[in-house]
């Protein structure tokens, strides 16, 4: 019941955001960046003309994406209206490589005959749920031998939040860190939201996949939610960019961060 409840307010929200969600995205220039990044990881690892399977899909900015490289794509979210925004996108630019389900991560044995070489997930979605470990196993059914994952989540350690109880803001510094989640909220609807560190997925995972990558994400350069950071500090930014590009792969650095993004690979 609790789950139900997660996923109805979690969906509620981001259809309530759907229709100015492309609008933030390209508004924000440490969002592209990080997105960027993201891609450029995933193209590191992926097979020409892969099946992918992308979790919380929203409107499909990256789904759209790895189908115009010829990957096919099966885009899904719990989210109404952000599958609604991705299925005007799919007609309106004649996309044959992208298909929709309105799926929960929750609920993926929804999806049943299928396989994928990929499985990709990215910004955090997947912190939307306290049980990421049922995720993980329908990740393993669902990927084909050989295959590869990349999930974008949000840890525990963020050194920018936990930097703001320097400010005295001490809920916003170690809220990661309560055990049952923290608040958080979107188009005035309130949820929770779940902390996971890689070793989380690793230690679930080693028996069946290899670890082929793992990045921190917004370790030095600042979060998305710092607005306008990189036009008014160009200079700064091009410094933390440098400085993150050194520690990002590095342990224990590429364990925090506002996210971090592991890509683990079938046996």
């Amino acid at each position: 019941m609790k789950q139900l409840q997660q996923e109805k307010v979690v969906s509620q929200a981001f259809s309530r955001q759907s229709d100015i969600f492309d609008n933030i995205d390209n508004a924000n220039s440490i969002i592209l960046w990080m997105r960027d990044r993201v891609r450029k990881e995933v193209q590191m690892y992926i097979k020409p003309l892969s099946h992918i399977l992308e979790l919380n899909c929203g409107t499909g900015i990256d789904s759209v994406y790895f189908a115009k490289l010829g990957h096919r794509v099966l885009a899904t979210d719990n989210a109404e209206g952000m599958l609604s925004a991705l299925n005007q996108k799919i007609v309106s630019q004649q996309l044959s490589g992208v298909e929709t389900l309105q799926c929960s991560f929750n609920n993926l044995e929804k999806i049943q005959n299928q396989q994928f070489d990929y499985v990709f997930s990215n910004f955090g979605g997947l912190n939307c749920t306290d049980n990421l470990e049922k995720i993980l196993f329908d990740i393993d059914r669902l990927l084909k031998p050989g295959g590869s994952f990349s999930l974008v989540i949000m840890p525990i350690v963020c050194p920018w939040e936990v930097l703001m109880l320097f400010k005295g803001y001490f809920k916003t510094a170690f809220r990661r860190f309560k055990k049952n989640g923290a608040n958080a909220h979107l188009e005035g609807v309130h949820f929770q939201c779940y902390y996971y560190n890689p070793s989380y997925i690793t230690n679930r995972l080693k028996k069946k996949f290899k670890l082929v990558s793992l990045k921190s994400l917004s370790l030095t350069v600042p979060p998305p939610y710092i607005e306008h950071f990189k036009e008014n500090h160009p200079r700064l930014f091009n410094v933390l960019e440098r400085v993150e590009d050194s520690l990002c792969h590095r342990y224990p650095f590429n364990n925090w961060g506002d996210h971090y993004i592991i890509t683990m690979q079938k046996s």
